[in-house]
């Protein structure tokens, strides 16, 4: 089993083959953002990192800036080194550009590409439909992508709910117990119609997938 997790190779323009400063054209994010964000997919996200090449982590992003002509607008990045780019097709048809500052060399460095709940569903309490809601998304996620050949798309086979402690280790009532800072909940447990109580608000939910 996998969560859904792309990792593509880094074609940016820097300053030199050390330099910490690299520029995405914003069309590469926006080719995954345009994907999301209708009715059937608006419980999901896309968060943007990169890798590092070596050692598996992500890289530490100082800061990261959308760029045009005519302004430049800053983007969070969050504790993990992850962050969010908005859906605009003006910046894409603007030719604007991603600039992000890296504590790592540029080419130690691969995008990073994670598909996520947003912030509204990241709580401690779920009822039965939210949790149903969520899949049911992943769902339509996969099957839109695979079109004629979703056959050879990973299935949604559950849930996984990851959280900041990674040392967290503990039962729930009702429910599979949290191993080292993740539940997985499966098809079967979710298909039960079972509400969920977490012992604190989880970084994310992501698909888990088996081909």
């Amino acid at each position: 089993m996998k969560r859904f997790l792309l990792l593509l190779p880094l074609l940016v323009a820097s300053h030199s083959t050390l330099a910490e400063q690299i520029e995405v054209e914003y069309k590469r994010f926006y080719s995954h953002v345009s994907k999301i964000g209708d009715e059937s997919t608006s419980a999901l996200q896309f968060a943007f990192g990169f890798m590092h090449v070596r050692n598996k982590a992500l890289c530490h992003i100082n800061s990261a800036t959308i760029v045009t002509q005519k302004v430049d607008l800053p983007l969070a990045v969050s504790p993990e080194q992850r962050f969010l780019v908005p859906k605009e097709k003006a910046l894409k048809l603007a030719d604007a550009a991603i600039v992000i500052d890296l504590d790592e060399p540029a080419n130690l460095c691969d995008m990073s590409v994670q598909l996520e709940t947003t912030a509204e569903y990241v709580k401690k309490q779920y009822s039965s439909a939210e949790l149903a809601l969520i899949k049911a998304q992943y769902d339509t996620f996969f099957d839109d992508m695979g079109g004629f050949l979703s056959f050879m798309m990973p299935a949604v086979s559950g849930l996984k709910i990851q959280f900041a402690d990674k040392s967290l280790n503990q039962t729930l009532a009702g429910a599979p117990p949290i191993i080292n800072g993740t539940l997985i909940l499966d098809n079967d447990w979710l298909e039960q119609g079972n509400a969920l109580d977490l012992p604190a608000a989880p970084l994310r939910i992501t698909a888990v997938a088996e081909d």
